[in-house]
């Protein structure tokens, strides 16, 4: 009895044995064909190659249905020319095909060549979510960014590197109806996600990884195929106000947490004709357009919780009448810190805004403010 369960359980190690070689196997040709550089498919572990996988096989899947529509169409043309001219066979010729194969090839290396100059001009990343919230795919130069590698971050979920206070926001934003998707829906919204670059640029842990407000937008994205499936596309930039390029068109400000004007530049008043005096201690809610209050309360909300914000465009008036439409990038400033030798020197925050004038006067005539009317 001794021998036979030895022998039973000899034969058991050596057929898991065989069953793990064979899974090994799979997953390295699994791993062989992702289009992953060798070194880092040399890498990989199991879960991170079914990660990339699924990833992949989403991606495929949005491209495919894309490229299937454009065949379509290519294939729409070329039967009609060859049913005008009769020349079916030299469709088929063999000549034919390799110069159709070199234009693909020229118009793929022309289309890379766009990607890059468009992510170059773009300062930000491109991001790819499935309305579950994982990450199909992020543009190469994410690393720039946020310190985290494409590899790092692919086919993980976009919840386990935001900010738990942004999650109901970014949930809001991931559902799509059924008009969101036909219709290509925009979405505009700011999140704050880990970043592991350091004030010196180089990369640290993610374990001690400090938060990065980005400003998210795009559109809701659908393939129709075989297999319909939805997604977001979204561009992604970070909102230091110290990337802001300041230009005759752009006044900075100053406000309370209330926002309430306590300093404006110049330029304001050559741009809107308000002077800096009679502006201190006002509230910008005096300056934007009524239907704009909303829009502009929601983006104080967030400013007041995320630290920095950027408010879309909305209205602002004019002192001699009419409006301007206006964006304005925020940032919430804290003031010195106390200290035991100055325990009284903490200074209230404040809030610093950059703002563009994006437009001429509108209805230079209307009057929408008692400042307006009052104008001399």
């Amino acid at each position: 009895m001794t021998a036979d369960k030895e022998k039973r359980r000899a034969i058991s190690r050596e057929a898991a044995r065989r069953r793990r070689q064979v899974e090994s196997e799979v997953f390295e040709d699994l791993s062989r064909l992702l289009p992953l550089q060798p070194s880092v498919q040399a890498h990989l572990d199991k879960p991170s190659v079914i990660r990339f996988t699924l990833s992949y096989i989403r991606m495929h899947t949005l491209l495919k249905g894309e490229t299937w529509t454009k065949a379509k169409a290519g294939h729409k043309v070329k039967c009609g020319r060859v049913m005008n001219g009769g020349e079916e066979r030299r469709e088929r010729d063999g000549g034919r095909e390799e110069e159709e194969e070199e234009e693909e090839e020229t118009e793929e290396v022309e289309a890379s060549e766009e990607t890059n100059l468009y992510l170059r001009i773009l300062e930000g990343f491109l991001i790819v979510l499935s309305t579950e919230g994982d990450m199909i795919y992020l543009s190469d130069n994410v690393n720039k960014y946020m310190g985290l590698t494409q590899n790092e971050l692919m086919g993980h979920n976009i919840f386990e590197f935001t900010h738990p206070c942004d999650h109901e926001e970014i949930r809001n934003n991931l559902h799509l109806t059924a008009e969101d998707v036909w219709c290509g829906a925009k979405r505009h919204f700011v999140m704050r996600i880990k970043s592991a670059l350091t004030h010196r640029g180089r990369s640290a842990n993610l374990k001690s990884a400090t938060w990065k407000v980005l400003h998210c937008q795009g559109r809701a994205k659908v393939c129709v195929g075989p297999a319909s499936v939805s997604c977001l596309l979204l561009t992604c930039q970070p909102l230091p106000l110290s990337h802001t390029l300041l230009s005759a068109h752009t006044f900075t400000s100053q406000h309370s947490m209330d926002m309430r004007f306590t300093y404006c530049d110049q330029r304001m008043t050559l741009l809107l004709g308000f002077s800096t005096e009679e502006l201190l201690g006002r509230s910008i809610y005096d300056l934007c357009h009524t239907m704009d209050i909303n829009h502009l309360t929601k983006n104080h909300l967030n400013l007041c919780f995320k630290s920095q914000s950027v408010s879309g465009q909305y209205r602002m008036l004019v002192r001699s009448g009419g409006y301007v439409w206006v964006e304005t990038h925020s940032a919430v400033i804290p003031g010195s810190q106390p200290s035991k030798s100055r325990p009284g020197a903490h200074q209230p925050l404040c809030i610093l805004c950059v703002t563009y004038v994006l437009s001429g006067v509108e209805e230079p005539s209307l009057q929408l403010s008692v400042d307006q009317i009052v104008h001399i």
